[in-house]
């Protein structure tokens, strides 16, 4: 039996608002980048593609409006690809513009669709109108305004399924509990292998008593009724040590089991909770674009990692600093294109934004070719604003300025402009990463640019710290507020200023011991120094600890609400021998040293075998658009076929690779192998050269129709045979009954 299909519920306004929302974003982008590089033409047949897909599925719901403006999309997308239309910004402004009502179609209610479509269809047509001039007339004069994006006034809809993959809502606080659960099962299994190791521990003691009896035994010899009772104890001892010995192998084979399962199921778990990187910057190419023409600059995002896992809660988490950086390299980090090639620079500005997974980490790195950051001009704004005196300003390094611009309302814009300034300075960035527990860093060269790195933790539920002992007693310290762990040899270490400090990348860093921070008896570690580096906006300091335990991964447990702000501790966790540790809070360790220097299988049969003749006919449907494969589905399922489904060409080849079908219902333009392909590849083969082929396709034209069938297709039909039998008809012409 076939598993329940996610989308049975949802109905066909839901699957078009999913698959609009989808594209929309798609052509979004893609007409950035198109902008970007108006000669490529390659990039217009996926713009295309996805206007075409838009009406389509538009036509098949029913909403005549918006199929007016994609088909006009579509023709300016064509003349463009066919080089009758130049591709210019204004033609740009003016897609973007229609595509606004896309953008906000997709998030109204399916129920309330019509009626908005309904208010909408004055401003509709006008836009339609305008698109349809252009054809006509040729793109607006250079000196013609950007189109203002519309506002998005809706509420946000739920994520479109990506890959092919069918969306299922979940709320974040069940995501979370499951997560919690998962990462506690993981961690407990741990357990077992503690109680593993006593078994062992215990079977060697219990062989070290059978050797003590066995001595005991040829001590007593000569009386014989304390031997036969000595004898009789040593074959039930050697009995319980073999039934002891095989059952601490059962347990050590079942603990390796149940902790691998464990790490399994915690990491599908968080893999539930991860979502792409790009689907939480869909809007910023848009933005970055739009900012350029108002600055009178010329912009391009470049983004790196856009497939990087992060978590659905950082994601949400990271959209207001990262709007904010983008606004801020966008205004000051940017020069104008007359200052750019006057410093041997492209006209054009770049800023690169990129995700990766580091050492357990998320790293979002956002870097600008820009001027960069006058650190002089940084040096004089502490002055000014009394943060530091002259002399010792004098001093900061580059790095320790840098600090600086992390504080609230820190900024050295000379102008406030709409765009940025206003006194909101980096510390919204700050204050949203030691949210979750992770840390900073900005790197600037004059002339050169700026990249600011955000180290966040993969999941919220879990972290990995690094166990440390301090006043006899094991304490966790989370990785991604880490900077450094060193073995320091005494002797390396100095006085300055009535401080113990050391050297460091060539700089001093105050040294105090961690037990005098939290007020524990101190106890002097031998030999060379364990010591743990953390910082702050402005700090940075060693903590001596007594012993380095190693890395572990922990469930965050918060302290009970009763116990109140406990000073340097940030929440609890439980090792695996189920005692608990306490998570130390970084920042209160920076404030607390600072205080103390300062006091100091998918298998199916073969096509043709013998199991797959008496089995149910399975048919395969390829198609990009979700809400066409959701239509013929559902009305080949309603026949008592079996159907899967594919997201395109590729998708659907693998499909055919794998399983064994009785057809093949596939559309023509797809993306990464188009319909006509995918039939060419399966007529190459020897093992479907005879299976039936069915194109479902809007194209409706004769050479169209040739074409299909000249591929190899048995059958062409167009997408208006749904509204009639003709499509069920032909597949039962094809197959037979189901």
């Amino acid at each position: 039996m076939s598993a329940p299909d996610p989308n049975a519920d949802l109905s066909m306004m839901d699957l078009f608002r999913m698959e609009v929302e989808t594209h929309a974003a798609a052509l979004e982008n893609g007409l950035v980048k198109l902008e970007a590089q108006p000669g490529d033409t390659a990039q217009i047949e996926p713009l295309m593609r996805a206007a075409h897909s838009i009406k389509g599925a538009a036509r098949i719901v029913g909403l005549t409006q918006a199929v007016g403006l994609a088909h006009a999309m579509e023709d300016l997308f064509v003349a463009a690809q066919q080089n009758r239309l130049p591709v210019t910004p204004e033609l740009v402004d003016h897609l973007l513009k229609g595509l606004d009502f896309f953008k906000r179609l997709s998030v109204v209610e399916p129920a309330q669709m019509p009626g908005w479509l309904a208010a909408q269809a004055e401003a509709m047509d006008r836009a339609q109108n305008a698109l349809r001039g252009l054809l006509n007339r040729g793109p607006a004069p250079a000196s013609a305004p950007a189109a203002a994006p519309l506002p998005m006034e809706a509420p946000a809809a739920a994520p479109a399924p990506a890959g092919g993959e069918t969306a299922i809502p979940v709320t974040s606080e069940t995501l979370s509990r499951l997560v919690g659960l998962a990462g506690e099962s993981m961690v407990d299994s741990r357990r077992l292998e503690t109680i593993a190791r006593k078994l062992e521990q215990l079977k060697a003691g219990q062989k070290d008593l059978a050797a003590l009896l066995e001595q005991l035994r040829e001590l007593s010899a000569s009386d014989q009724r304390r031997e036969t009772v000595l004898t009789l104890a040593a074959g039930k001892m050697e009995h319980c040590g073999i039934a002891l010995a095989g059952l601490a192998d059962q347990f050590g084979d079942y603990a390796l089991r149940t902790e691998g399962l464990a790490a399994r199921l915690y990491h599908e778990t968080v893999a539930v909770r991860m979502r792409p990187f790009s689907d939480g910057i869909r809007g910023y190419p848009r933005l970055v674009r739009d900012l350029g023409r108002e600055l009178g600059k010329r912009l391009q995002l470049r983004v790196l990692g856009e497939n990087t896992p992060v978590d659905r809660d950082i994601l949400a988490k990271l959209d207001a600093p990262l709007t904010h950086l983008l606004r801020n390299a966008c205004d000051h980090g940017i020069e104008l294109p007359a200052e750019r090639l006057a410093a041997g620079k492209p006209e054009s500005g770049t800023i690169t934004l990129e995700a990766t997974h580091r050492a357990g980490m998320l790293c979002i790195t956002l870097a600008d070719d820009g001027r960069g950051i006058e650190i002089e001009s940084v040096r004089q704004k502490v002055i000014e604003r009394g943060l530091a005196a002259p002399d010792m300003a004098g001093r900061l390094s580059d790095a320790e300025l840098m600090e600086f611009l992390f504080l609230p309302g820190f900024s050295t814009a000379v102008l406030v402009t709409e765009l940025s300034g206003r006194g909101v300075g980096m510390d919204v960035v700050q204050v949203m990463v030691r949210e979750v527990g992770g840390s900073v860093r900005v790197r600037s060269e004059a002339g050169r640019g700026t990249t600011l790195e955000l180290l966040l933790p993969l999941t919220l539920s879990v972290i990995r710290a690094l166990l440390v002992q301090i006043g006899g007693e094991p304490y966790a310290l989370p990785l991604s507020r880490l900077d450094r762990v060193v073995r320091l040899p005494p002797e390396e270490v100095q006085r300055r200023d009535g401080r113990n400090v050391f050297t460091l990348d060539g700089r001093e860093i105050g040294l105090v011991q961690a037990s005098a921070v939290l007020g524990l008896e101190t106890v002097a570690p031998d030999g060379e120094w364990p010591v743990v580096v953390v910082s702050d906006r402005s700090s940075r300091h060693g903590l001596i600890v007594e012993q380095l335990l190693g890395e572990k991964e922990l469930v965050v447990r918060p302290l009970d609400p009763r116990l109140g702000r406990v000073p340097g501790i940030g929440a609890a966790a439980v090792l695996e021998d189920g005692a608990p540790v306490l998570i130390l809070d970084a920042e209160d360790l920076v404030r607390g040293a600072e205080h103390a220097l300062e006091e100091r299988d998918t298998t199916a049969p073969p096509a043709g075998s013998p199991a797959a003749a008496s089995a149910v006919k399975r048919l395969l449907v390829v198609d990009d658009s979700i809400t066409v494969r959701e239509v013929e589905r559902r009305l080949l399922e309603s026949r008592g076929y079996q159907v899967d489904t594919a997201v395109d060409g590729l998708d659907g080849w693998d499909h055919a690779r794998t399983g064994r079908y009785d057809l093949i219902i596939t559309d023509v333009d797809m993306p990464r192998l188009d319909g006509l392909e995918l039939i060419g590849r399966l007529r190459d083969d020897p093992r479907w050269r005879d299976l039936p082929v069915l194109i479902v396709s809007y194209k409706d034209s004769e050479e169209d129709r040739r074409r299909g069938l000249e591929a190899g297709a048995n059958e062409y039909l167009t997408k208006g045979s749904f509204r009639d039998e003709s499509f069920a008809r032909v597949v039962k012409n094809l197959l037979g009954e189901a």
